[in-house]
């Protein structure tokens, strides 16, 4: 069997030992329709603690060139004199289609613009996907690209929102090709490392609750939820269409962060007319925590008063035994304005995690794909953003200032009992 088969069969075989836990220990917490996934096993969290620092800590040399193109590979091998050129030698006589990558290799900033990670995260990304991003080429037609180009396509695409046509010219390849490489990308992530985002474990939520505490004052508070919009684009012929159609469609993002802006739960595939409140109760994660299957751990005593686990959310959320929302007309000097202070200072995590996914360009403006794909374009940007988070990388989030300009709450705060026959939701 070939090196690369067989590593790609390594890499499958690590994904299907996940899929045999979550069987061994069953959960009716996910839900394979949607990307909507919490865990609420504590082998599940230990497990994908492990998995996340085995993966942190497979660093990749750097004293090398930041490319290097691997010897395995035969088209980087020289062709003997007076010999026929192969198809792959013509592709690399067209010239070298990594010279997009080394070009702003060598320039930190320009790199990191470029696909929105450092040079090191990027190569480390690199290594780590390379069986799955070679092994599944369409039927027929084999692309001829490394495994640190089609990542460079797909994350190029991702973090600058350039269309498939500008980026086919940029990198050399056709537009095809980087339709291929930029769905590709997306599908590995989301399907092979949904574990990125992961519901700590009691253990691991614990500690989450500890830093909560210590920045906000909020006992037992286990994070803060919250829910953005992305607008959805038809395409015509790979062009926007007329400016009624813009604003046509929108995917809502249900999300759950720590102090650290770090995504515990996400849930995507809703449309965007709905409110805050419908989509949390239709959510996996609501039914988990009411069923008590999450956020049942023991209460810690505040003043002689049982606090049990909770979250913190704004307005446009229902007043639940596990939820807090801020107090209305709070008096000045109050313990119910020194709370609503504190769960603003909540909010402002959730913000900057909307505002650092929505730097990313492919989601920065209206996304111009068809629905399940723009879902799993914005699912791929929340698991990078994790990524970058646990690679302490500094891309990850960006400082916005007013973090008031992405608080879309209050567009959402209709009454959930004026809406009728609630759409079923779509994800990957």
């Amino acid at each position: 069997m070939e090196s690369k088969k067989l590593a790609a069969l390594l890499s499958s075989l690590v994904s299907e030992l996940l899929v045999l836990v979550l069987l061994l220990f069953p959960s009716d917490s996910c839900n394979s329709n949607s990307w909507d996934f919490n865990s609420n096993s504590n082998s599940h969290g230990i497990l994908f603690r492990i998995i996340r620092h085995y993966l942190s800590c497979q660093e990749l040399a750097t004293s090398l060139s930041v490319f290097p193109i691997s010897k395995k590979r035969k088209r980087t091998q020289l062709r003997e004199a007076g010999s026929e050129p192969t198809h792959e030698d013509r592709d690399l006589e067209r010239g070298s289609r990594l010279g997009e990558l080394n070009r702003v290799a060598h320039n930190p900033d320009s790199f990191k613009a470029t696909f929105r990670m450092r040079s090191s995260t990027f190569e480390w990304l690199s290594g780590l996907l390379e069986p799955l991003l070679e092994c599944r080429d369409p039927i027929g037609t084999p692309i001829n690209l490394s495994s640190e180009l089609r990542l460079g396509i797909g994350l190029f695409r991702l973090a600058t929102g350039s269309s498939y046509i500008e980026i086919a010219e940029r990198f050399g390849v056709t537009e095809s090709v980087t339709r291929f490489c930029a769905k590709q990308l997306c599908r590995v992530l989301c399907t092979n490392f949904r574990f990125w985002i992961a519901f700590p474990a009691p253990t691991e939520l614990e500690l989450v609750s500890k830093d909560i505490e210590g920045l906000t004052g909020l006992p037992n508070c286990c994070g803060v939820i919250d829910c953005t919009r992305f607008n959805v684009v038809k395409r015509n012929d790979c062009k926007l269409t007329s400016d009624d159609e813009v604003q046509d469609d929108s995917i809502a993002v249900q999300i759950v962060v720590d102090s650290s802006s770090r995504i515990l739960s996400i849930v995507a595939g809703f449309r965007g007319d709905k409110n805050d409140s419908r989509i949390l109760k239709s959510t996996t994660l609501c039914h988990d925590i009411e069923g008590r299957r999450l956020l049942n751990a023991t209460p810690v005593i505040v003043n002689g008063v049982a606090v049990d686990q909770y979250l913190i959310g704004d307005g446009g959320y229902p007043l639940l035994p596990w939820l807090m929302i801020p107090f209305v007309d709070a008096v000045p000097g109050s313990c119910e304005e020194k709370f609503n202070a504190a769960n603003n200072l909540m909010h402002v995590f959730a913000l900057r995690t909307i505002a650092s996914l929505k730097n990313w360009g492919v989601l920065n403006k209206p996304i111009e794909e068809e629905f399940k794909t723009a879902v799993a374009f914005i699912g791929a940007c929340s698991i990078l953003h994790n990524v970058l988070l646990m690679r302490e990388d500094d891309s990850a989030l960006i400082d916005a200032g007013d973090y008031s300009l992405y608080d879309q709450g209050s567009q959402f705060y209709k009454d959930a009992m004026t809406e009728e026959n609630f759409d079923r939701k779509e994800g990957f």
